[in-house]
């Protein structure tokens, strides 16, 4: 015979609301903390993605995996600014900026203490090179002076680095004369000084750079460009995009994070399918009449298995949407991890998007399938004569 129809479950759901509300709860919590770990990797994933553009290329030391440990000289740049597929502006200038990357201790505002904070000596070529970066509060740093351009999320996380603050680190005492706003990137918890400033303030030496950043002509002129630069016998460099270089740098931190929402979903996940479990064992057990009842009225064991499948999973819809709709007020809200590739902090944004809702309802479907299928047998093997002599 047929399958018992979907109306009946809907009601049936509807009518015993009050018990299957524990069921609902639990699953909503799971999908809750599963969503939000989801999105705590993906912000921190984007906030480093976003800093790169595919029209950009950065240039390391070969054997170099990040700016910390990379060297390259001025004479090494300017034969970089020479190769093929490399931008210039409209003064002929190639789009070409050389950059020293060190870190910082600043006070970090939520934890009370002293924490790392990346601190990059530009030119004011960087600008021009990092498309997206603008200055929203106070104005650039002056060449030779020791002053600073801070992130708008730096300034938010660490004591001291407002608009006027005049913060110490390096042995030397700085001043914030202006707030960028990359859109979201990692430039936005970053520091910005002048960079030979920030080589003397260091002692390192003159017209030595952790990376070069380039401008492409487009994002096919990658190719020319990076078979130049590797093949050049003055040059001991590797080329990559920056957004691959960026995603390099995210995917331990945001492996680390997604590896840590499956475990703590998935031990909370055990419990939120012992409570179906009891919630359709009970009510198993209070339906026997019904159960027989539709047996007798020609569904098989298989229709009143399924029936009861249904119903779990119609449970464990509505937990997950609860769940959704409780974790969406996370999205955009900003928090700060440490980056182990420059041990220094990042703050970035949770990233609740729709293809992560869509995972976290598939994922309460999932506890809603486990958790109901040995009820659904045991109501599909209840034997109907015993069940309708209770009536």
């Amino acid at each position: 015979m047929s399958a018992i129809p979907l109306i009946y479950n809907l009601r049936s759901v509807r009518a015993r609301w009050r018990g299957n509300l524990a069921a609902v709860l639990g699953i909503a919590g799971v999908v809750a903390v599963f969503v939000a770990m989801l999105s705590l990797a993906k912000g921190f994933r984007l906030a480093l993605v976003q800093s790169g553009s595919p029209t950009n290329a950065i240039v390391l030391r070969g054997g170099a995996t990040t700016e910390m440990e990379s060297v390259i000289t001025r004479d090494q740049m300017e034969v970089i600014a020479d190769a093929p597929g490399v931008a210039h502006d409209f003064q002929g200038r190639p789009m070409v900026s050389g950059e020293l990357f060190v870190i910082a201790p600043f006070h970090h505002r939520a934890s009370d203490a002293a924490a790392l904070a990346p601190v990059r000596g530009v030119s004011a070529e960087a600008l021009r090179v990092h498309r997206g970066v603008r200055i929203v509060q106070g104005r650039f740093f002056r060449p030779g002076f020791p002053e600073l351009v801070v992130g708008r999320n730096a300034e938010r996380i660490y004591s001291g680095l407002r608009l006027g603050d005049e913060p110490r680190f390096g042995g030397r005492t700085w001043r914030v004369v202006g707030i960028m706003d990359s859109g979201g990137s990692a430039f936005d918890s970053e520091v910005w000084a002048d960079e030979p400033i920030l080589s003397q303030t260091y002692k390192r030496p003159a017209d030595l750079f952790s990376s070069v950043t380039v401008r492409l002509l487009s994002p096919s002129a990658l190719t020319p460009f990076k078979r130049a630069v590797e093949s050049d016998p003055r040059l001991t460099v590797r080329a990559q995009r920056e957004t691959t270089y960026y995603a390099n740098q995210s995917r331990a931190v945001s492996k680390v994070i997604t590896v840590l929402g499956f475990l703590v979903a998935s031990v909370m996940a055990v419990g939120a399918v012992f409570g179906a479990f009891n919630t359709l064992y009970a009510s198993v057990a209070a339906r026997a009449r019904e159960i027989a009842t539709l047996r007798a009225m020609g569904f098989g064991g298989f229709a009143v298995a399924l029936s009861f499948v249904t119903e779990s999973l119609l449970v464990a819809l509505a937990g997950g949407i609860v769940g959704c709709l409780a974790v969406w007020p996370v999205n955009g809200l900003t928090t700060s991890t440490l980056n182990w590739q420059s041990f220094s902090q990042v703050a970035f944004a949770f990233r609740v998007t729709p293809g992560l809702l869509a995972r976290g309802l598939l994922f309460a479907l999932v506890m809603g399938f486990v958790g109901g299928l040995l009820p659904a047998l045991r109501a599909a093997r209840m034997p109907v004569a015993s069940a309708l002599r209770e009536l």
